[in-house]
């Protein structure tokens, strides 16, 4: 894969995060990071294998069969200063609504506040985009001018007609928003090498 930056990459880059701390308040995030990327989505769409494709690891983000586990903002490392960050997911966690609450104003000013964020990666499930999490996230991103690229992921549980249907009108929504979309599936790897591609220029 070539990727044009100035700083030189070595081959499999994407596979040397390692997990350091998990985040719970705005003051604990790392004070030494320079680049960001972060990784959003409903709590069903596959966040976790997103990120454990992309990075080449089995078990980088834990996944489960309850949607909803994570609870905190978990910071992965390349190095002392570049970082992914694995949003909370939202809509079947099962918690209590001071909990949500508690998890939406660090959420927000997370989106809002964080210098170092230099995108957001939001992953949908092809068969059901556009939630009202998805358009919430596309709201802060507009609002804080923030780079967006959408992940509709499980794109092999589609027919290919109706996975560049769905692209296209996911593409519509994203006008007014310096953002961009692909097809993506954890499972069989589609999209891999374009999604690495984005999470490189963001973070180097």
């Amino acid at each position: 894969m070539t990727i044009s930056t100035e700083r030189i990459i070595p081959n499999g880059w994407f596979s040397r995060f390692e997990f350091i701390k998990g985040v719970a308040a705005f003051n604990q995030l790392p004070e030494n990071s320079i680049a960001e990327v972060a990784f959003a989505g409903r709590s069903n769409v596959g966040k976790s294998s997103v990120l454990n494709k992309i990075t080449n690891r089995r078990s980088l983000a834990r996944t489960s069969k309850s949607p909803g586990r994570t609870r905190e903002l978990n910071y992965f490392a390349y190095d002392k200063s570049i970082h992914i960050v694995d949003l909370p997911g939202y809509g079947y966690a099962k918690v209590d609504e001071t909990m949500r609450n508690v998890w939406a104003k660090l959420l927000e000013r997370y989106l809002r506040e964080r210098d170092s964020l230099n995108g957001v990666f939001l992953i949908m499930d092809i068969r059901h985009p556009m939630g009202k999490f998805d358009q919430i996230m596309l709201d802060y991103c507009e609002s804080c001018n923030l780079s967006l690229h959408v992940l509709l992921n499980k794109s092999d549980k589609l027919s290919k007609s109706a996975a560049k249907k769905t692209t296209i009108e996911i593409r519509s929504e994203l006008k007014g928003i310096n953002g961009s979309v692909q097809q993506f599936s954890a499972l069989q790897g589609v999209g891999l090498d374009e999604a690495r591609q984005k999470l490189a220029e963001w973070l180097f």
